[in-house]
């Protein structure tokens, strides 16, 4: 096959594994989210392998499956930001900014101290607590949305939370990588945090006083899906300046560009067209790209650094950032869901440990044990999340005879 009719069949086929998987998932009582995560892992080198197939000899296949599963989760984040609604998002400040904080402090020291006890050296073992400090919110917002609780009081303090937890580990990547080149000083660090916000003032301000009328502009144009396509050129350009601009994440610029699009009156006309466009195509690839970049194989060389990273990681989030919550005013209960929706490292977890493995912070079965971590984490949040918001079962009152008789 040529190959574009390679890439075809690829998508092809995990679009409908996606959707079937998903269906199945739905049917158990799980998110569906859950369901194309793990087809992932059975498509991929744990199982079948599905990029190395015979018919399948097109190399560069795996990165355009990645790419596309990337604008998947940009497309995905905005629309997380284009239901909600900026006031909702301030009154969730101080959740947000000690569930992100405490989030990021606690498996962070934990990760440190594993590396430590696991012998590994002293700049290995603190990039190995920071790759643990990484949350990805992408898996917990579609999780919260398929249950409708994305607008609850714990899905706006998670959000708001994941966007503290992406700057503070932008930080503090920053920092180590600055004082381990040997040209850390006060001046690179304040550059860091001033290119954040640089971002987030620009982004603001144009989201604010000229996005409003180039909206309005655009609509009067004679221009199919004119609205459309003009809220994929924004999101597309605040993930792009999310990242060269304020060096962080690109899912924050997408998801800040959708909480501006939310002020638009044109948002009940945009997100059933952009949802249609992000989860009849782009957001399954994402999530199956996920569990094809898993090989359970490779873990054995350092099955047992895997398991307690995995632990650490999944306690340290859970903890630290349900701590947070609790000392902002949460019920017990909620600082739970909140530490529950703070585990899943995603995308943004294997990019970290990416980074560490290409400046050779970390060999093959420390990476592995990272990667790990990624998965198992990400697995792991939907099924915990839809058990920690199910809704009580009243108990039945048992009828007497007499009264059922009437």
């Amino acid at each position: 096959m040529t190959p574009f009719l390679q890439l075809a069949f690829l998508l092809a086929v995990i679009l409908l594994a996606a959707k079937l998987a998903g269906y199945l998932s739905i049917r158990l009582g799980q998110p569906s989210v859950l369901g194309e995560l793990l087809v992932g892992v059975v498509l991929g080198p744990s199982v079948i392998n599905l990029l190395h197939l015979p018919i399948l000899h097109d190399e560069v296949l795996g990165d355009v499956v990645k790419m596309l599963g990337e604008i998947g989760v940009l497309l995905l984040m905005f629309i997380a930001g284009l239901e909600l609604e900026v006031h909702e998002l301030r009154q969730t400040g101080r959740v947000s900014a000690l569930a992100g904080t405490l989030g990021v402090v606690f498996p962070v020291l934990l990760g440190w101290g594993v590396g430590l006890v696991f012998r590994m050296e002293m700049k290995s073992a603190i990039f190995l607590g920071l790759t643990l400090g990484a949350t990805s919110v992408s898996i917990s917002a579609q999780t919260l949305m398929e249950m409708k609780k994305l607008r609850s009081k714990v899905g706006l303090g998670l959000i708001g939370a994941a966007v503290f937890d992406d700057i503070l580990v932008i930080l503090l990547l920053s920092i180590f990588f600055a004082l381990t080149d040997g040209a850390g000083n006060l001046i690179s660090i304040l550059l860091v945090f001033g290119r954040m916000l640089l971002f987030f003032g620009l982004a603001s301000a144009f989201g604010i006083w000229i996005l409003p009328r180039l909206v309005r502009w655009v609509r009067g144009l004679p221009v199919s899906q004119n609205v459309l396509s003009l809220a994929i050129i924004i999101l597309l350009g605040y993930g792009l300046a999310a990242e060269l601009v304020g060096g962080m994440a690109a899912i924050t610029g997408t998801f800040l560009a959708g909480l501006l699009f939310a002020r638009s009156p044109e948002r009940e006309v945009l997100e059933p067209r952009i949802s249609a466009l992000a989860y009849g195509f782009f957001v399954p690839i994402f999530f199956v790209d996920i569990g094809l970049e898993v090989n359970l194989a490779s873990l054995s060389s350092g099955l047992l650094l895997a398991l307690v990273v995995v632990v650490v990681a999944v306690v340290g989030k859970f903890i630290g950032a349900g701590l947070g919550a609790r000392l902002a005013g949460f019920t017990w209960h909620q600082a739970a869901q909140m530490g529950a929706g703070m585990i899943s490292r995603g995308e943004v977890g294997l990019i970290v440990a990416s980074v560490g493995a290409n400046a050779g912070l970390v060999n093959t079965a420390e990476f592995s044990a990272i990667v790990g971590m990624v998965v198992i984490s990400t697995l792991i949040t939907p099924p915990v999340l839809r058990w920690l918001f199910r809704e009580p079962q009243l108990p039945k009152v048992k009828r007497k005879p007499d009264e059922a008789a009437v």
